[in-house]
């Protein structure tokens, strides 16, 4: 077998790609670019009944947007029914597995019994004892049979990449099934066949699946093949500390798209739950966190999501970004309201400029439209809070000078603008602050906004004078 590592990324197509399988799909991609390894995809669709067509497209899509695309061909796990089906039966010929004849009415029986007495249930292997002629007879006779694995004595131990040494006592393990009445193989049986065909050399998934991990790692040893490296990873909790769910809000690589987020800001985001890059640095680029990236250095806790921190992050990569670059992205936005108009070189310049003005001020790609609008020829509605607090009795009138001072700027632009307002504010003898706040309402309809003599210069004079006559005339 080849040296280099492989992994794998094993959803069940049963749903939307989540937080918590696309951060575990990330560990794996960036442990194989890592160390120059090979990340494969398959997918577990096992599950006839919930497993669908759009659930696969919609992982794909979202391991596509995300960019972790994988190597060589998705491997659909239903397509291996032979194989498992031909693995649970070389683990028969060699003792290592037998049939049970168990009914589940007389399983039923035993785990009441066993609940009673408070203690765990485990399979008493009744038909263990059965000879090789009673279970041939049994067969012939038609009688429903699954196939269970034979657990051998003493313990199951292993390093942990992430948790290091853990051991389990084969007692408390039961005699797992690996074929049911139907044939059909079960999860156990089916993960640990396809890995071996697969040739996966290390397993990164989250701390749910420990537990099968000693059951696993008994059927590569019965079946005399190599026992990959496992790490485990803890579990994303929401900021009650308890599993991300949808209760806490959007939980889908899809419903974060649709939020405005931006796939490498996700990266980011999810690389840096639960994995430190040392130094405190947060914002890495996809090649920086490949590079970096190491299992060891994954935490031991829990991480939890915080869904500030994910925009604070997203909104730091808005603004690295082109102003045309963001138009793409939001475009459809403006087209809606009307603000941009296709074949409109005035208004697509003017929107270029808008945006390098507000980038800093967004998170989210949806924060431009609505943070764009004063910028443009619109009705304003003005923020009462804003209006309770900045309009008070003399501010009709400091608006009205203000106003009268403004229309005899000639060069309309940052740096004049401010000399002006500057220049009443010393010959009213009041502060800059008490012209600029009322000024910034009744331009802008809010209290906050991009630099006053930034948004007055981007406003035009012909608009920003006009604001100023409506809020007048609003003030009465």
């Amino acid at each position: 077998m080849s040296k280099t590592s492989v992994v794998r990324f094993a959803p069940s197509p049963t749903g939307y790609l989540h937080i918590g399988g696309a951060r575990t799909a990330l560990f794996n991609y960036l442990f194989a670019r890592n160390t120059g390894g090979r990340f494969l995809l398959r997918i577990e669709d096992t599950d006839r009944e919930r497993s669908t067509p759009e659930a696969v497209e919609a992982i794909l899509e979202g391991l596509r947007w995300l960019g972790l695309e994988w190597d060589d061909e998705i491997l659909f796990q239903s397509q291996g029914r032979e194989r498992h089906v031909e693995t649970a039966n070389r683990l028969l010929e060699k003792g290592a597995a037998y049939k049970c004849f168990c009914t589940p009415e007389e399983l039923e029986t035993r785990r009441r019994l066993t609940r009673a007495e408070k203690r765990e249930f485990v399979y008493d292997r009744t038909c263990l004892g059965l000879s090789p002629e009673q279970t041939q007879r049994l067969a012939q006779q038609g009688k429903p049979f699954v196939v269970r694995f034979k657990i051998p004595e003493g313990t199951t131990g292993y390093d942990d990449l992430v948790h290091g040494k853990v051991g389990f006592s084969n007692e408390t393990i039961d005699d797992f099934i690996l074929l049911r009445s139907d044939g059909t193989p079960t999860y156990q049986l089916a993960v640990v066949a396809d890995d071996i065909h697969m040739g996966i050399t290390h397993i990164i998934r989250g701390d749910d699946h420990i537990s099968n991990t000693p059951k696993q790692i008994l059927l590569y040893r019965a079946l005399e093949s190599p026992v990959p490296q496992f790490a485990h990873v803890p579990l994303i909790l929401g900021p009650d500390k308890k599993r991300l769910s949808k209760r806490h809000g959007a939980t889908s690589l899809t419903e974060y798209r649709g939020r405005g987020i931006l796939s490498p800001a996700l990266f980011n985001f999810l690389a840096l739950l639960g994995w430190t890059p040392g130094e405190d640095r947060e914002i890495l680029s996809r090649e920086e966190i490949i590079s970096l990236f190491s299992i060891e250095d994954i935490n031991k806790k829990s991480a939890v999501f915080d869904q500030t921190k994910l925009e604070w992050m997203n909104g730091r990569y808005l603004s690295m970004m082109k102003a045309e670059e963001i138009l793409e992205l939001v475009r459809e936005d403006f087209e809606a309201a009307g603000l941009l108009k296709e074949g409109g070189a005035v208004e697509t310049s003017h929107i270029l400029r808008v945006i390098d003005t507000i980038k800093d001020r967004c998170r989210l790609t949806g924060d431009f439209l609505p943070r764009s609008r004063c910028f443009f020829p619109v009705e304003l509605e003005y923020d009462p809070k804003a209006v309770a607090k900045h309009w008070k009795d003399n501010s009709g009138k400091l608006l009205i000078t203000l106003a009268e001072e403004l229309n005899k700027v000639e060069n309309w632009s940052e740096e004049p603008l401010e000399a002006i307002l500057r220049s009443l504010a010393e010959k009213l003898q009041i502060s800059a602050s008490k012209l600029i706040h009322p000024l910034r309402l009744a331009i802008t309809g809010t209290s906050v906004s991009p630099g006053i003599f930034v948004t007055m210069a981007l406003l035009g004079k012909r608009l920003t004078l006009s604001r100023i006559r409506e809020a007048v005339e609003r003030l009465g």
